[in-house]
């Protein structure tokens, strides 16, 4: 019985060669894993004693030998491989342990081209590939937290006691691993942004308990090579995060990242409902829970300041799930994990992806991140009226904030407050009121903002009768013009930005 080692994940091999030497293998290798191997007293061939050649071409051209391929490949059903094999001299090997280094890891896109080229692996996929390609007779390895059942059902009863369920998946497995390496190699050669074959390697994070719901099983992965914003998270508390926390969090955290001033943002079931700025966090939070407390309730809090002392007295008195913030300090920690339920975020700065990722379930759409690309320079105001120093900032603040709600998104605002936010609604109209009853009184002398175009005036005179003395939104619609007369004769002030953002 012969076995292949070569590894980049070292963990683990040396007691991997130990035990199967005691199970009377023996062990082939090559280069780094055949030196360590040596370095703890376990016997080894190397490769070349088996093809007659050493390393060529500078170490690119190890393994690529009938010897070793013919070895790996050979159906042990079939007795002209057999007698192939027997004819050139050559052994089966009914065992390929290889597992190849995250490229990501070792390139990124600064990397010179003729460097990362040289770190493109060749005889290690070939190996595996082959390896994966007969699983039923050769065990194809890639994971070291494998090693230790291979070893039992190897001590069971040698190659053949190995169950073909296992096998199947140790080569699912190594084509998985294959997979990742050539997408990330694909991804630093890639310039094309879109093109029509777009392999996104992913990197399981974790498990999750379920995923939008209890019976629903899910896991988190990230895009590998880039920095995932939740592995950078440090979580305190007792409750695992679900996906919903995790979607909420991420939604929330992204927003008040956006805002220069002291800010807080109140997330419930992915949208805003409670966003504002002030001098202070301890304000700031008041004036958030403040927008909507009854939407908050059990929502989740974002702070883009360290959580102070008297901040964490506050969101004590009320039923919170989550906290992100940048930091809290002690005795603020101390008073909020009073709340066994409750779960504490210290997260980094968020860093926008290079792709945002959505799925309908057949098909997914790979987007930029939707950041503002027209700066307020080339906004427009279409009435006579423009709007004053008070309603410019608070108009500034709406359209902040109007791209996370859900479309059709509309945002009342009010001296660094929102004051009513209404989304998801089929009719823009619908959103208008829904924003308005939830602001109640607090609607008059508030600006809107809008994530779409009017396609009628109708929510304009909605808007004028509420007493809304400013409105922010795109234009574009076939109406403007009927949209500007209505906002004209309530005395609104209107701005166009020229730019959607839409979130379904």
């Amino acid at each position: 019985m012969r076995a292949l080692l070569s590894v980049y994940e070292k963990s683990g091999i040396v007691e991997l060669g130990q035990q199967l030497v005691a199970l009377g293998w023996e062990l082939l290798s090559t280069g780094g894993t055949a030196r360590v191997l040596r370095e703890h007293g376990v016997p080894v061939r190397e490769i070349s004693e088996l093809t007659g050649f050493p390393d060529l071409l500078g170490g690119r051209v190890k393994t690529l030998h009938p010897a070793i391929h013919a070895a790996i490949l050979a159906r042990h059903n079939h007795p002209e491989d057999l007698e192939q094999l027997a004819q050139y001299g050559f052994e089966p090997i009914e065992l390929v342990v290889v597992n190849l280094y995250a490229f990501d890891r070792a390139v990124t896109s600064e990397t010179p081209e003729g460097e990362a080229i040289e770190l493109i692996d060749v005889g290690g996929p070939t190996l595996l590939r082959a390896a994966a390609k007969n699983f039923h007779w050769v065990l194809p390895v890639v994971d070291p937290s494998d090693y230790e059942r291979i070893l039992a059902e190897l001590a069971r009863g040698g190659p053949r006691s190995v169950p073909y369920a296992l096998r199947r998946e140790l080569a699912a497995k190594a084509f998985a691993h294959l997979a990742t390496y050539d997408a990330q190699i694909a991804a630093y050669l890639r310039t094309e942004p879109f093109p029509d074959l777009l392999p996104l390697p992913l990197r399981k994070i974790r498990a999750l308990r379920y995923g939008e719901n209890p019976h629903q099983m899910a896991a988190l992965y990230q895009l590998a090579g880039f920095p995932s914003q939740i592995n950078r998270w440090h979580t305190v508390g007792e409750v695992e995060l679900s996906y919903n926390n995790v979607l909420d969090a991420s939604a929330a955290w992204q927003l008040v990242n956006r805002f220069a001033e002291p800010a807080v943002v109140i997330v419930k079931h992915v949208a805003p409902c409670g966003v504002a700025v002030a001098s202070t966090i301890e304000v700031a939070f008041a004036r958030a829970f403040d927008a909507d407390p009854i939407s908050a309730f059990g929502g989740i809090v974002a702070f883009n300041r360290p959580v102070d002392t008297p901040t964490a007295r506050a969101l004590a008195q009320h039923l919170f799930d989550l906290i992100v913030a940048p930091s809290i300090d002690r005795e603020a920690e101390d008073v909020l994990r009073r709340r066994k339920a409750l779960r504490l975020i210290f997260a980094p700065p968020w860093v926008d992806p290079p792709y945002v990722v959505r799925s309908t379930g057949d098909i997914a759409l790979v987007q930029s991140p939707d950041r503002p690309v027209r700066p307020q320079e080339s906004w427009q105001v279409v009435t006579t009226r423009h709007p004053n120093e008070t309603e410019w900032r608070d108009l500034l603040f709406a359209w902040t904030i109007v791209p996370f709600v859900l479309s059709n998104g509309v945002v009342l605002a009010r001296d660094g407050q929102t004051v009513g936010i209404g989304g998801g609604q089929p009719n823009r109209v619908d959103a208008v009121r829904l924003a308005i009853w939830r602001a109640g009184e607090r609607a008059r002398g508030a600006v809107l903002a809008s994530d779409a175009f009017f396609p009628f005036p109708d929510s304009i005179e909605v808007a004028a009768a509420a007493g809304i003395t400013a409105i922010i939104q795109p234009g574009g619609s076939r109406r403007d013009g009927e949209v500007i007369t209505a906002a004209e004769r309530a005395g609104i002030a209107m701005v166009f930005t020229g730019e959607r953002h839409f979130r379904h």
